[in-house]
């Protein structure tokens, strides 16, 4: 039988995390793509490879983006905080926004998968408990899907892509239940946009509040280590 390959987004975060671990329940030989741009958090991707080591993945590629392409308060060069202890409004696209990400992301993607001929795409984008990005709403990625298939030669000869977003419509709680009911061990996940010593969550940026949130919400001891 043709193995049935996967690239999966992995940040290291509670999100991604659950993406992998669905994608392996569906069956799919997953490749692991994580991204350093100079982001505050970088400790994420530590956690990546920890989570890659949990899964037994055996191939997980680390893609290095130039800081300076990006003006956010996620990075490092910039001088922009990021933004602690405020009411969440999902309308608004807050500081932490960061211009493109998921575009660069799923493009490095897509140039994978169409290299090791992998037809699916996961990522653990979701838009319920935190829509402000653009970058995580479904009309971009049937956009980008679209795109992805207009602009490649396995599209264009009718091997399609997929984007996999199987975690989109689900709040914080429902995906905590769904990643421990596949073994999920969230220890090993990172959420915190400004860590304290490069080692701790913060609780108080706007990651760690909805990954608190969801934590109670579930009914689950929340294992973050807090700072």
């Amino acid at each position: 039988m043709k193995e049935k390959k996967a690239i999966v987004l992995l940040s290291g975060g509670l999100d991604s995390a659950t993406a992998m671990a669905i994608a392996i329940d569906r069956g799919f030989i997953p490749h692991a793509l994580s991204f350093s741009y100079g982001q505050k958090h970088d400790i994420e991707l530590d956690f990546a490879k920890g989570l890659v080591e949990f899964f037994n993945v055996k191939n997980h590629t680390i893609v290095n983006i130039p800081t300076e392409i990006f003006n956010s308060a996620l990075v490092k060069d910039s001088n922009r905080a990021v933004p602690k202890n405020r009411n969440i409004d999902v309308d608004e696209i807050p500081d932490t926004y960061v211009p493109g990400r998921n575009i660069l992301f799923l493009s490095y993607a897509l140039s994978l998968a169409e290299s090791i001929s992998a037809k699916s795409i996961f990522i653990g984008a979701n838009d319920v408990d935190y829509s402000g990005y653009p970058d995580c709403r479904p009309d971009f990625f049937d956009a980008y899907e679209k795109m992805a298939n207009l602009g490649t030669k396995a599209g264009v000869t009718g091997d399609k892509f997929k984007i996999e977003l199987p975690i989109l419509h689900m709040n914080k709680a429902e995906i905590i239940k769904k990643g421990i009911s596949l073994g999920v061990d969230y220890s090993l996940t990172h959420s915190c946009y400004d860590p304290v010593d490069n080692r701790y969550s913060c609780g108080i940026c706007d990651s760690c509040i909805i990954r608190k949130k969801g934590f109670l919400d579930a009914g689950v001891d929340d294992p973050t280590n807090y700072g």
